[in-house]
């Protein structure tokens, strides 16, 4: 085995260990059938305090097989480095297909059934935030199963409901809303090198309740974008913290660690140059305060969506 062909198949691995991302929401606590039972309000859910990250942050040396990974994609493309539309161009439009699970009680009413606008509001939201493309959307589902209403991420009720449910990846951006706020989650994404490898799989899930209109803090609909941006292959603001590699993003400056709350006076953290990027999508601000994305991160999902999702753009 050569080098090249040995490094591929080492990153396959780290790419299978670390291909999805978590948000739980602290304090909200578990909420078992039997209350779920009794629901009768659609938002009702346990208040959401602040975001963290439900699995590790990436190694250092994770991240550098990821990146290694894609250089390696991109050679074998013949893409250059650079080589993608300038930041502030459209690439074209995105299809969605966005599904609605929800559970309705025996006893009346239900818990997570969002609405046509609710839907409408959430695609508005994305669109609010990406310049680069259009999310148009393309159908809507709307599903009763309260074991994929309260699925865990990795398990086989997301993977059932997914391949129940999902549209073709290669084309589509699959958007499900669950109940993940019973259990302490706002959502969790894949990553678009995962793509070729589970094509079913692929896409984002959040949590109904943070749909523009949901519980604040979380209710402006920023939770979809930043997983969306996590789709796209963006990672965390403060991933790697003050180390060398951090985010990959040249025009994001190094932070520390992940910030909660909203303030106008954003912290330093790193003794790099730069404020806390507090304001990024990709960090864990209350949605009142998140309202950008960088050049370099544009720049960077440009790049993934032509290395890894080039029949997604229309």
């Amino acid at each position: 085995m050569n080098e090249k062909s040995a490094m591929l198949s080492v990153a396959a691995l780290v790419l299978a260990a670390v291909g999805g991302v978590t948000f739980v929401a602290e304090p909200a606590a578990p909420i078992g059938r039997t209350v779920l039972a009794n629901a009768r309000a659609p938002r009702q859910a346990p208040p959401l305090t602040k975001r963290v990250c439900g699995t590790p942050d990436l190694l250092e040396r994770d991240v550098d097989f990821i990146e290694r990974f894609v250089d390696a994609e991109r050679r074998r493309r013949g893409i250059k480095p650079g080589e993608v539309l300038p930041a502030n161009a459209s690439l074209g439009t995105i299809n969605v297909a966005f599904h609605v699970v929800y559970y309705g009680s025996p006893f009346g009413g239900s818990i997570g059934e969002l609405t046509p606008s609710d839907v409408d509001a959430q695609i508005d939201a994305l669109n609010a935030a990406y310049d680069n493309v259009d999310f148009v959307l393309a159908s809507t589902s709307f599903t009763n199963n309260i074991d994929w209403f309260l699925h865990v991420p990795g398990s086989i009720e997301e993977r059932n409901m997914k391949l129940s449910l999902g549209a073709d990846s290669s084309q589509f951006l699959n958007i499900y809303t669950t109940g993940l706020s019973q259990i302490g989650l706002l959502g969790y994404a894949t990553f678009p090198w995962n793509q070729s490898r589970n094509p079913s799989l692929d896409g984002v899930v959040v949590s109904y309740d943070s749909v523009p209109g949901g519980v604040f803090p979380y209710d402006e609909g920023d939770t979809a974008v930043h997983e969306v941006g996590h789709w796209l292959g963006l990672y965390h603001t403060f991933q790697g913290g003050c180390r060398r590699r951090n985010d990959t993003v040249s025009d994001t400056p190094a932070e520390a660690a992940s910030f909660f709350g909203c303030t106008l006076a954003p912290p330093d953290t790193c003794p790099a140059p730069g404020l806390d990027p507090i304001y990024n999508f990709m960090d864990y601000s209350d949605d009142a305060c998140l309202d950008e994305f960088t050049a370099g991160q544009v720049s960077r999902m440009n790049q993934m969506i032509s290395l890894f999702r080039p029949t997604l753009v229309q």
